[in-house]
Order: C-alpha cells, then sequence, then structure tokens
C-alpha cells in the first residue's frame, strides 16, 4: 500500500519515481490538488522538446473506453523522452481506466490523476492505494505551518517582509483552498508593493471577505457591550452599502455561536475550553471580546436576547426605510444587555 503520509507529501513529489508512475491526488481542498498536480507534470516533462509531450484527458472521456488511457501512456513520444499524461477525473467511474493503466508495462511515462474528495478504502483511492505502482496522495487544507510556509515562500520571493503581527492575521483569513489563499497573498502583495513591509493594516484592507470581518466587528462588541465600537462598525457597514438585515442576520448567528458555547460552560465547561473548542476556529483577534461576552450573558438571557433581535429582524425587512435607525437601536439594546450581565 503506497498512501503517502501528508509528512512525507513534499519530498515524495520533489522527485519522480520510476516504479510508480501513476500519481492520484485526490481530496477537499481542490486548489492544492490542482497546484501540486502542475508542479509535478512539470518535473516530469523537464528536459523534454516534444510539444505534443504532455497530453490532457478528460476523465469522462475515458470512462466509456478504458483501453484508451493505456494506448496514450504506452505511445512513444514523437521526439523522444517520456511521455506525460494529465487526467482529470469527471463524475463518471474511471476505475477500470486505471486498473488497466496499473496493470499494463510502461516504459517511460508518467500519469497524473486529479480527482476530488475520495473515500478511503472505496472506488480509484482504493485503487491506487492498493496498487506498487500508484502513489496515493490525499491534498488536505493547508496547516498552520502549511500556511506559514506559503505566506514566507512568497513574501520572500516578493523581496518584501511581513510583520509577525500582520503574517498571525493573515493566517487567521486563509487555508480553505490552496489556490485561494494563494490568490490572497499575491493581492496583498501587490497591494502593499513598495512598502518597507507589510503591516495589519495592509492585511485588514485588501485580504479575505471585508464584510465578513465587518459583521464580526459589529456582532463581538455589540455582544460584549462596547457600544462606541459597535456604532463606529455599524455605520462603516451601513455606508458601504451593507443592508441592516443582513448585519442583524449576522448578529444572531453569532448569538447562536455565543449561546452553544454558553451551554457548554454552564454544564460545567470554562470559557477558554468552550473558545478553543469552537468550529469553526474563533481568529485569535476575536477572542478577547467574545471571552468578555461568555462572561456578560447567560444562556437563558441569550434566548431572550435572540427573540428581541428576531422581532428587529423581521421590522428591518418589512421597513427598508427605517431599516439602519431599526438594526442600530437593536444592537444598542444588545449591547446595553452585555453590560448589565
Amino acid at each position: 500500500m503506497v498512501a503517502v503520509r501528508p509528512g512525507d507529501v513534499e519530498a515524495t513529489l520533489s522527485r519522480l519515481d520510476p516504479l510508480r508512475p501513476v500519481v492520484l491526488l485526490f481530496g477537499p481542498d481542490s486548489g492544492l490538488v490542482r497546484e501540486r498536480a502542475r508542479a509535478y507534470l512539470a518535473k516530469a516533462g523537464e528536459g523534454s522538446t516534444d510539444p505534443f509531450g504532455l497530453v490532457r484527458i478528460d476523465g469522462d472521456e475515458i470512462a466509456g473506453d478504458p483501453g484508451r488511457l493505456v494506448d496514450e501512456a504506452g505511445t512513444i513520444a514523437l521526439f523522444g523522452g517520456r511521455r506525460v499524461i494529465s487526467v482529470r477525473a469527471g463524475s463518471k467511474n474511471i476505475g477500470p481506466a486505471v486498473e488497466a493503466l496499473l496493470g499494463a508495462a510502461l516504459s517511460d511515462a508518467v500519469v497524473v490523476i486529479e480527482a476530488g474528495d475520495l473515500k478511503r478504502g472505496m472506488g480509484l483511492r482504493a485503487l491506487c492505494e492498493g496498487s506498487p505502482r500508484a502513489l496515493a496522495i490525499a491534498c488536505y487544507a493547508d496547516s498552520d505551518r502549511d500556511l506559514s510556509r506559503l505566506i514566507d515562500t512568497m513574501t520572500m520571493e516578493a523581496g518584501i517582509a511581513i510583520e509577525r503581527d500582520a503574517k498571525a492575521e493573515l493566517m487567521g483569513l486563509l487555508g480553505g483552498d490552496r489556490a485561494a489563499s494563494r490568490g490572497e497573498v499575491a493581492k496583498l502583495l501587490l497591494y502593499a508593493a513598495g512598502e518597507r513591509s507589510i503591516t495589519g493594516a495592509h492585511v485588514r484592507a485588501i485580504v479575505g471577505d471585508a464584510s465578513s470581518l465587518a459583521l464580526d466587528e459589529i456582532a463581538d462588541s455589540a455582544l460584549a457591550g462596547q457600544s462606541a465600537e459597535m456604532a463606529g462598525a455599524f455605520a462603516k457597514a451601513t455606508g458601504e452599502g451593507m443592508r441592516p438585515d443582513i448585519v442583524l442576520g449576522a448578529v444572531g448567528r453569532a448569538m447562536q455561536s455565543l449561546h452553544a458555547m454558553r451551554l457548554g460552560i454552564e454544564a460545567g465547561g470554562s470559557v477558554e475550553r468552550a473558545i478553543d473548542g469552537a468550529r469553526p476556529a474563533i481568529h485569535f483577534r476575536r477572542k478577547p471580546l467574545i471571552e468578555k461576552a461568555l462572561r456578560s450573558w447567560s444562556a437563558a438571557r441569550l434566548e431572550k436576547a435572540l427573540l428581541t433581535l428576531d422581532d428587529a429582524l423581521l421590522a428591518a425587512r418589512r421597513n427598508a426605510g427605517l431599516g439602519p435607525a431599526i438594526a442600530e437601536r437593536a444592537l444598542f439594546q444588545l449591547a446595553a444587555g452585555a453590560r448589565r450581565g
């Protein structure tokens, strides 16, 4: 069985293994699958002068013709050298084609297969993990270590430093998809071009979903009882065109999350454990306000406040012209309730 462990992936993909000409890259992080496939295909094609040396095949095309993949891999390159084949799995079953490929005698070929999230012990994943002629590499969302390496590499290549706090803040906004993460860092580098270093202000100005960050700031400030901060964030959000009912909906979801954490605390848990165990993980910048909110509210009081917020949300939707005033009033009431707690 040749299922590559996460810690061995980079070393494994840094060199070609002639005994394992078939490489399956799969997992929920499609951007990382694509990035690793491109890098490995480029390595396999190094030194080739054959313009037709790289063959790209759609998986659905070979699902009904299992022998085609073997034929393509066994074809001698027109100008000599290695035959390199890229296969992107689609909705149809390509298991028979890959099984035939693994049983064929390939002289000088590399086949890279890109797939989505595959279940362990089933289908294409089981086939490649169980073959001595294939490598099966899972591509999951980047860990903190992976993100740190990505940021360091890209900033170093761009010749610009990044402050420690800015890097920590940036890492908290990345990680769901490698391609998206790389794109956000590239956008940040372009924005900060000419500066001596990247600061937290640069990160907050350009990276990620700015509307999401604004909604977090409004919700966290209100639930922690910080009226002035909440009012400033609310004014900025609505001034940029954000609808008041969207704001109240986001605050309601934050309250539901806070309620779940508060129930755990009242069952005997600690505030720290509730925050550390939250899913999705809470960004480090938000933790102080959320901790304050957890200490300010009980589960019962949160339930009552949620009902009041729901009434305000309905009123804001029914009266668009009064929506900003209705939402702001509800948020001030929420902040006042936090201070009373």
